[in-house]
């Protein structure tokens, strides 16, 4: 693969020397109101879409974020980068607070932070060749100034993404789905930024083609050491690109750990559940390993469960703890687990030792009746709890 002659960097962001860890988000949250009114709105609740989420990232490692449709996971991943107004907590990038950043200074921050978008065709202006999406950031951040040279950048990008030089003529939609994300993938590099926050990069393409731009964002890396925070539902490509993987649930991260780790010796009863829901290839292992199936829906973001939120559906639900109290993220004290593993429920220990049992639940409509008596929408958003099954 060619290397892509890299333009003057631009001043580092301050502290970016003094550490490792290059992403630093401290109790994030962000919340959305739910308004009300025809001439007059109201603010009657809120979405709470992002609810207190810390987590660091080093440079040069993939982060991966996992979890269900609707936990929060593209919200946070927009929050980072100052997309959505962010309604508590820090978010400091090279040991700067960007919540501190507003206009010009903001803007010019963006340099070091892109993100690579879940539709490739939607986020690529249709009016645009794809010579003029590249060059609009780089015109915005003072990178194209020598028209031939920003040229001979072009060509180079294009390149290290694996596409022609004449693609600089054509427009978003004369590409397929996997080479308009390599456009993308090219577009956040045009800036040289130091992290490209990917939120569902290979979702929306076939799998051979899948395997080829997770391999061209490994690539990609090794090339530029960029840092990743790799936003996905597919367990197995995020087992496959990430260093560390963080599982979140309703707004929260739920657990975190070396991606083996997690994948070996998985510790919180959601994180179980989601890896005994994906297929071996072995049918004899298929059949006799722990299949966790989990009752009812995800709750609502606009109504989540009191004390811990996973335990409407969780099968080690405890009633001393787990309905009023929500657990922290914290270290475990457990045999083979290593000193990274952080998990936030009140009983892993004995979960993990045996100690205790799952029981089979079953889902239990627990909808707030007084939003069902005022017309809420969000009273038709699921069940929010389950009870033993007996008998």
């Amino acid at each position: 693969m060619s290397t892509v002659t890299q333009p003057t960097p631009a001043a580092e962001p301050p502290g970016q020397r003094e550490s490792e860890v290059l992403v630093d988000v401290v109790d994030l949250k962000v919340h959305f109101p739910i308004k009300k009114g025809v001439i007059f709105d109201r603010t009657v609740g809120y979405v709470y879409a992002v609810d207190g989420m810390s987590l660091q990232i080093n440079r040069g490692e993939t982060y991966g974020l996992v979890g269900e449709s609707g936990c929060g996971k593209s919200t946070f991943g927009r929050a980072l980068l100052q997309l959505e107004d962010v309604t508590e907590g820090e978010v400091h990038f090279g040991g700067l607070d960007l919540a501190s950043l507003k206009g010009e200074k903001l803007r010019t921050q963006r340099r070091h932070m892109q993100m690579v978008f879940q539709d490739p065709l939607g986020s690529l202006d249709p009016r645009q060749t794809v010579e003029q999406l590249l060059l609009e950031g780089m015109r915005a951040h003072g990178l194209a100034k020598d028209a031939k040279a920003a040229h001979t950048r072009l060509v180079e990008l294009l390149h290290a993404v694996g596409l022609p030089k004449n693609a600089l003529t054509k427009y978003p939609h004369e590409f397929s789905g996997g080479q308009r994300q390599r456009v993308g993938i090219a577009r956040a590099l045009s800036v040289d930024p130091q992290l490209i926050v990917a939120d569902e990069p290979v979702s929306a393409l076939d799998v051979s083609v899948q395997a080829q731009v997770i391999n061209l964002l490994e690539d990609l890396q090794n090339e530029f050491g960029l840092t990743y925070l790799v936003i996905a539902h597919d367990l197995a490509v995020v087992r496959h690109i990430s260093d560390r993987i963080g599982v979140m649930y309703l707004g929260a991260l739920v657990e975190e750990a070396a991606a083996d780790d997690l994948y070996a010796q998985p510790l919180h009863p959601y994180t179980r559940a989601l890896l005994s829901a994906v297929p071996v290839p072995d049918p004899i292992i298929e059949d006799t390993r722990e299949q966790i199936l989990l009752p009812g829906d995800l709750p609502s973001p606009a109504n989540p469960p009191s004390g811990c939120r996973f335990h409407t559906r969780c099968p080690w639900r405890q009633e001393t703890r787990c309905d009023t109290e929500r657990p922290e993220l914290r270290l475990l004290q457990v045999e083979g687990t290593p000193a990274t593993h952080r998990v936030a429920c009140h009983w892993a220990e004995q979960i993990a030792s045996g100690e205790l049992k799952p029981r089979e639940v079953v889902a239990q409509d627990v909808t707030d009746q007084t939003l069902v008596q005022s017309g809420s929408d969000d009273a038709a958003l699921g069940a929010k709890g389950v009870t033993d099954a007996t008998g």
